[in-house]
């Protein structure tokens, strides 16, 4: 039986329409008072000929792009007459994802509780927990979908199931997503249709939202996705067949499996990243241009500097955007202690000299 669909409380009715009414009022005008997030340029060398723009979600209230996919999924959920009037809303995440449901949750009046890895992050467990959600671990990735499924259906929830829905629920053709208003940020800039836009994926969602953005508008934007090791992504997209991953050491991207979301025909490139790189690029950006970021940022900006250099050399002029996804100090007593990273077997000091050598030459030899 589809736990989305069971133990829905009352059958829709003028009551029940009512309160979903008011719950969708509720999330619009949450975004209405919102304004969006600021797209950063990065200062690198004039001589290079490339711009690089770092757009910051971790400037929404929850502090990361999830954000705006849960945004989204509620409000599917609810126009679809999944959630109604008490209903336990459930969520398989690795954490930043179920931060913002939980504040969302909370928002329209229902209960949340979110299925995850017992390794995920403290700080993202306390802020579940701060917006009144409840955590329900299990030992592996592979777990929480079937876990989070049995979860909701055994309290008659409903499971919002971000790595089926996440397509699906954001409208790719604009509607105020990400990949508009990245375009409109850049409608003044020297080069405002960006050769590359890079991002890592979880879902899937917001690289196949960008890459169907793109295609849909008919721009020369190619579409960059980084992978961190052991993810299935990767894999998938070379041989064009779904390939099995294992657990990712990289918060919120990565996936043990090809998640029904990601679209990899639409993706033009993709790097596979070592996660002690990831941890590198994280820390080198705080270190040189005062950003504090999350890991799954340093995944990204590590094929961004790749991207950097090849068009240099070529004497190509333009300018990528990547995003800034969630905020370093949620990571504090993970990636920003060295003790756990030495557990996880993580040394970013070699690639941490990659990058000294490429903003010293323009020149990439990871």
């Amino acid at each position: 039986m589809d736990a989305r669909t069971t133990g829905a409380a009352p059958r829709p009715g003028v009551g029940a329409r009512a309160w979903a009414d008011e719950a969708i009022r509720r999330l619009e005008s949450d975004a209405r008072r919102s304004a969006d997030t600021h797209l950063h340029r990065v200062p690198l060398p004039e001589e290079w000929g490339v711009d690089v723009y770092l757009k910051d979600e971790s400037t929404h209230r929850t502090g990361s792009l999830k954000h705006r996919l849960a945004r989204s999924l509620f409000l599917f959920a609810l126009v679809n007459g999944w959630i109604s009037e008490g209903t336990r809303v459930v969520e398989a995440s690795s954490g930043s994802t179920a931060v913002s449901e939980a504040y969302f949750a909370r928002l329209i009046g229902v209960p949340f509780t979110a299925v995850m890895t017992r390794g995920t992050s403290r700080e993202k467990i306390a802020l579940i927990e701060q917006y009144g959600g409840s955590c329900h671990f299990v030992d592996s990735a592979s777990q929480v979908y079937g876990e989070a499924a049995r979860h909701a259906e055994s309290c008659g929830g409903h499971y919002l199931d971000q790595f089926t829905f996440a397509e699906r629920a954001t409208d790719w053709r604009g509607n105020n997503n990400i990949a508009e208003t990245i375009f409109d940020q850049l409608r003044l800039e020297p080069h405002p249709v960006p050769r590359w836009i890079v991002v890592g994926a979880g879902t899937g969602g917001t690289s196949t939202t960008i890459g169907r953005f793109v295609r849909y508008r008919r721009l020369a934007t190619q579409l960059a996705v980084v992978d961190p090791e052991n993810s299935a992504f990767y894999p998938s997209w070379v041989s064009g067949a779904p390939a099995k991953g294992g657990a990712s050491r990289i918060e919120g991207i990565g996936r043990p499996r090809l998640e029904p979301s990601f679209n990899p025909r639409i993706v033009d490139r993709m790097f596979r990243v070592p996660d002690a790189a990831s941890v590198a690029a994280m820390r080198d950006l705080t270190a040189r241009f005062g950003f504090d970021a999350g890991p799954s940022t340093g995944t990204s900006l590590w094929g961004v500097w790749q991207l950097v250099s090849q068009m240099a050399a070529a004497g190509e002029r333009g300018s990528i955007v990547t995003l800034m996804c969630d905020a370093g100090s949620r990571y504090r007593g993970s990636y920003g202690d060295e003790g756990w990273l030495a557990e996880q077997g993580l040394d970013p000091a070699p690639h941490a000299q990659v990058l000294e050598r490429f903003f010293a030459t323009g020149r990439w030899d990871g």
